[in-house]
């Protein structure tokens, strides 16, 4: 099948790229000009393109048969006109648009888990929104809500154990209670191209977590654990403090963290996986498995 993919360049684009071509299909990949050599593999097509203009997708998925749409940020850069506004809401559009104009009939949508019309930040808002303007459409459509994702290439469990690793003591916002269901971009990955074949999975919306709920703190001790430190020493930063830090520092660009990030981080990331293990007869990676094979331990 040939295979229509946004987002190519980023971290699940690889690997959804990877599995493409290890099922047979045939990726055509939207790249933005100057980042071809971005691409995992040189066995794609490269079509040329920006999903935020769409002059430049008319005839850009002809011969296609599925379009596979993973763009999104986790957070904007105003300045750069990278907003959630645009980014999620506008790409999608857009994208949708092309794919009814040029007949290509299936739509496979990375959106995440928390987007709601009333979340807590613009971030699963603008998600939320996507999804229901995708929902509206002609298209046979699948949605895929995954919880923080990691991998090798990940910027979320490689960067805290960076930070294990080389620091004497990781900070800690708030408690370090909030409690994550990590999940494996392989196996986000391998439920994505498998619906391209699965007509049941139309219309249907899937929550992708791990099979281990942990808290932040215990997220730490199992990194901790993998790379042999003894004890992970925390300081758990208070909430009132960092919060009204950020707001003023989320702007420059060395601040690593903005307040809907933090806010995101504090609520939590669950859901129960067994509807998308059950539908796609996923054999999932335990989380200290996937973890390992990320560190490369």
């Amino acid at each position: 099948m040939q295979v229509f993919v946004t987002g190519a360049t980023g971290f699940v684009g690889h690997e959804v790229i990877r599995q493409l071509l290890s099922a047979g299909h045939r990726p055509v990949c939207l790249v933005r000009p100057g980042s071809e050599e971005k691409l995992p593999s040189a066995s794609v097509e490269v079509q040329s393109g920006d999903v935020t203009r769409p002059e430049t997708l008319r005839g850009a998925l002809n011969g296609c048969e599925a379009v596979i749409h993973l763009v999104g940020i986790i957070r904007e850069y105003p300045r750069q006109d990278v907003t959630f506004d645009r980014l999620h809401i506008e790409a999608t559009t857009n994208m949708v648009a092309a794919a009814q104009a040029q007949e290509v009939p299936r739509f496979i949508q990375m959106s995440s888990n928390g987007a709601e019309a009333d979340g807590h930040t613009a971030y699963y808002r603008t998600k939320w929104q996507a999804e229901q303007h995708l929902k509206a459409s002609s298209l046979h459509w699948t949605i895929f809500r995954p919880s923080i994702m990691y991998g090798k290439e990940d910027n979320f469990c490689t960067m805290l154990a960076g930070m294990v690793r080389v620091l004497p003591a990781v900070p800690v916002f708030g408690d370090g209670s909030y409690r994550l269901a990590p999940v494996a971009v392989e196996d986000v990955a391998a439920s994505i191209v498998a619906s391209l074949d699965r007509d049941d999975a139309c219309g249907r919306t899937f929550h992708c977590c791990g099979d281990k709920v942990v808290t932040f703190d215990e997220l730490l001790d199992l990194i901790g654990a993998i790379l042999h430190r003894r004890k992970v020493v925390k300081v758990h930063q208070p909430i009132w403090l960092v919060k009204p830090l950020l707001a003023r520092l989320q702007a420059l660009p060395g601040c690593p963290l903005t307040v809907d990030q933090l806010q995101m981080l504090l609520d939590g990331n669950v859901c129960d996986p067994r509807d998308w293990q059950r539908f796609f007869d996923l054999s999932c990676r335990s989380l200290e498995e996937g973890l390992r094979q990320a560190l490369g331990r």
